[in-house]
C-alpha cells in the first residue's frame, strides 16, 4: 500500500523531540500508551472476546464438550499467571480481561455443551461468575475483567429477553433436538416472528438499549468502563451475524 502525505500523517505522526510517531506508540494518530489508547485497547479487546470466539466455541461444544471445559480451565490459569507473573502496568489489564473472558467460556461450556435443550436454563449458567464479579467490583479488584463479563451477561440477558418477548423459546427448543438439516425449516419460522410488528418493535427498543448503555458506559474515561462496553456492544454484532445466518439458512 502507498500512503499519500494525509494518511502518511496518520500512522506517523511527528512529535516534539523530532522523533517519528512510531517510536512513541503512536498510530493512527493515537498514542496506545496514552489514557485515551488505553481505553480503545481494552474496548476493541473486547469486541473481538466477545464476537470472534464464539464461532469456535459453538461447534467445539456440540461435539468436544470437554474439550471446550478444559480450556476454560485453561484460560483461568493463564489469567492468572499474567495478573501475577508480570509488571501490573503491561500486563495486568490483559489477565484481568482474560479472566473476564474465561467466565463467558466457562458458562458457555457449561450450557452449550450439556443443558442447550432447556432455554430455562440459560441465564443461570451464564451467570454463575455473577457473585465473583460483583465481589470483585466491591474489592476493587479486576475491574477490566469483572465488567467485560458483567457487559456480555447484561447483553446475553437483553438478548435471551427478546426471545420470551417475540415468543421464539419454542424454535430454541426445537432447534436444539431435530436433525441440522431440519435446521432451517425451523430458522424460517422464527423468521415470522421476528418480522411480525411486535417482534420488529421489540427488536428496536432493545438495540436502542445496548446501543444507550454502550455509549453511556464510553463517557466514563476509565478503561474498565470501556471493557463494559465493548461486550455490551458486541451483542449487537454477535446477534446480527446470527440473524444473517437465519436469513439465508
Amino acid at each position: 500500500m502507498i500512503l499519500n502525505s494525509r494518511s502518511a500523517s496518520l500512522y506517523f505522526q511527528p512529535l516534539p523531540n523530532g522523533k517519528s510517531g512510531l517510536d512513541q506508540h503512536y498510530f493512527l494518530g493515537v498514542d496506545w500508551r496514552s489514557p485515551l489508547g488505553h481505553c480503545l485497547s481494552i474496548l476493541i479487546a473486547a469486541v473481538f472476546l466477545v464476537s470472534v470466539p464464539v464461532f469456535i466455541e459453538a461447534p467445539l461444544v456440540r461435539f468436544y464438550p470437554w474439550l471446550s471445559l478444559t480450556l476454560a480451565l485453561l484460560l483461568f490459569g493463564v489469567a492468572a499467571y499474567l495478573q501475577r507473573r508480570f509488571n501490573p502496568l503491561q500486563w495486568q489489564q490483559w489477565g484481568d480481561l482474560l479472566h473476564g473472558f474465561a467466565w463467558t467460556w466457562l458458562s458457555g461450556s457449561i450450557y452449550w455443551g450439556w443443558l442447550r435443550w432447556e432455554p430455562l436454563w440459560h441465564l443461570p449458567i451464564e451467570a454463575m461468575g455473577l457473585p465473583f464479579a460483583l465481589w470483585g467490583l466491591w474489592q476493587r479488584r479486576g475491574l477490566i475483567g469483572h465488567c467485560f463479563y458483567l457487559g456480555s451477561l447484561f447483553g446475553t440477558v437483553i438478548t435471551d429477553l427478546y426471545f420470551y418477548i417475540a415468543d421464539l423459546i419454542p424454535a430454541w427448543r426445537a432447534l436444539m433436538q431435530v436433525d441440522p438439516k431440519l435446521a432451517s425449516l425451523i430458522l424460517q419460522g422464527a423468521l415470522v416472528q421476528v418480522y411480525t410488528p411486535w417482534g420488529m418493535a421489540w427488536a428496536i427498543t432493545l438495540t436502542l438499549v445496548l446501543l444507550a448503555v454502550s455509549l453511556l458506559s464510553l463517557q466514563r474515561q476509565q478503561g474498565h468502563w470501556w471493557g463494559f462496553s465493548g461486550a455490551v456492544a458486541s451483542t449487537l454484532l454477535v446477534d446480527g451475524l446470527f440473524w444473517l445466518v437465519a436469513t439465508f439458512a
